[in-house]
């Protein structure tokens, strides 16, 4: 299902945009607990910032597996909304936020043993490995905070509110950046200063989030106690989008990895050229996030025809979001490796993976939006199922691109061959009933 030309502001415009604004803002300041932590440890020295971007490695791999929490969430409180028992919406997202601080618990268990295995898996030097297994032993207890800030912000989008995700996203970086300079720099406590003040923050935020959902309980009567079918639900909804998930994070692994092999100049290029490209999804996202919320609540309201006009605008959003993104890049494209390099042979790649890079945007809006709108109907099996696909699609086209010599330019087009795998699954999807499937539960 291709969106047609946006010429005109509707309300189903105006219920995207109220949506994807703030969780664009909150989707922009979330990075930002890291890049403190990177500004204030790098003042103590390069092993301690090395040890500190290996165990954020860690920490992201762990985190971005639990992103089903989130989406799951989301979906399945917006179709309670939509079916009208806002009881059962804030009863869901407490079983799911129960099964946050589970998986949290869980995690911290099986992680404190594993900790120098999990650094040397990420290959972190002699010099560096202390640091990052201090900064990952006390992180971890910071796992349970962060799944329920997941979970909390996936009820609060399925209640079509993505205004306080952003207010307590900005705060939690505000009070991280406060202690970070307390411990690291006044009191002198080094990187384990570092990962206290993150794993504080964390749990400010995650306190914020509880509030917020026992006062909703409050208001609705329901419960707060954990529930074992709604666990099971909560978890089995989730499966699939693990799944999904891990495929994503195979390729983003896959296509560092194969980078790396290519030569010190590729590799830069490449991790600049990824940055762009992360960055560029963080607007995109932001509808597929409005996406979730919106196709969660029309399909509880049994409203069809509401689902399909709404994701005929959000494609449409997509599509145009990504072409202007593309034209930015196009045209910023002869000064943006000056900013991040004086290496000739770098900045000579990073130019022409930024054609690529660009090209790709309208396929990107069209996929980030799709794959959100899906993730609002419930329909995780299928996501697993063609992100795998697509996944196999890109792994050969990488290797072979790369043993062919065909350099940057190759993997990036891996890249593309991926993407288009994934928006010829999705896009079939959409034009079909089968995940049109209504009522308060899938």
């Amino acid at each position: 299902m291709i969106g047609s030309p946006l010429r005109r502001v509707t309300a189903h415009d105006r219920e995207i945009l109220r949506l994807a604004v703030p969780a664009f803002g909150a989707l922009v300041a979330e990075p930002l607990f890291l890049l403190s932590d990177s500004a204030i440890v790098g003042h103590l020295g390069t092993a301690q910032l090395g040890g500190l971007g290996v165990a954020g490695q860690a920490l992201s791999t762990l985190v971005y597996l639990c992103v089903f929490l989130a989406y799951g969430t989301t979906a399945g409180v917006a179709r309670q909304v939509g079916a009208g028992d806002l009881r059962a919406a804030v009863k869901q997202g407490v079983d799911g936020m129960w099964l946050a601080l589970a998986i949290g618990a869980a995690l911290i268990l099986a992680g404190l043993p594993l900790v120098p295995w999990i650094v040397d898996a990420f290959g972190a030097s002699a010099s560096v490995a202390p640091y990052a297994e201090t900064y990952l032993r006390v992180s971890l207890f910071g796992i349970p905070s962060m799944l329920i800030v997941l979970a909390g912000t996936g009820v609060l989008r399925g209640l079509q509110d993505t205004r306080t995700p952003l207010y307590v996203a900005i705060g939690g970086f505000s009070l991280n950046l406060l202690l970070n300079i307390v411990f690291v720099l006044v009191l002198d406590w080094g990187i384990a200063g570092s990962a206290w003040g993150t794993v504080i923050a964390q749990t400010a935020s995650a306190a914020l989030y509880v509030a917020v959902v026992l006062r909703a309980a409050r208001r609705h009567g329901t419960s707060v106690r954990p529930d074992p079918a709604g666990l099971r639900t909560s978890a089995t909804a989730g499966f699939g989008l693990l799944v999904r998930t891990a495929a994503l994070r195979v390729v983003l692994i896959v296509g560092t990895s194969v980078a790396a092999r290519m030569g010190d100049a590729e590799i830069a290029a490449y991790q600049v050229g990824f940055q762009v490209w992360s960055l560029l999804a963080f607007a995109l996202d932001s509808i597929a996030i409005a996406g979730q919320a919106i196709t969660g609540r029309y399909l509880g309201a049994a409203d069809v025809a509401g689902t399909r006009a709404v994701t005929r605008r959000m494609v449409g959003w997509g599509v145009v979001c990504g072409v202007v993104l593309g034209l930015g890049i196009l045209a910023v494209r002869p000064w943006l490796p000056g900013l991040f390099t004086s290496d000739g042979d770098v900045r000579h790649l990073l130019l022409v993976s930024l054609i690529v890079v660009a090209v790709l945007q309208p396929v990107a809006g069209v996929v980030f939006v799709l794959d959100g709108i899906l993730i609002g109907a419930g329909d995780g099996g299928y996501l697993a199922a063609t992100t795998l696909v697509a996944t196999v699609v890109f792994l050969p086209a990488a290797l072979l691109l790369y043993w062919a010599d065909a350099g940057l330019v190759g993997l990036w087009l891996a890249i593309g061959l991926w993407m288009a795998a994934r928006m010829l699954t999705l896009g079939l999807r959409a034009r079909g009933d089968r995940w049109l499937v209504t009522g308060a539960v899938r």
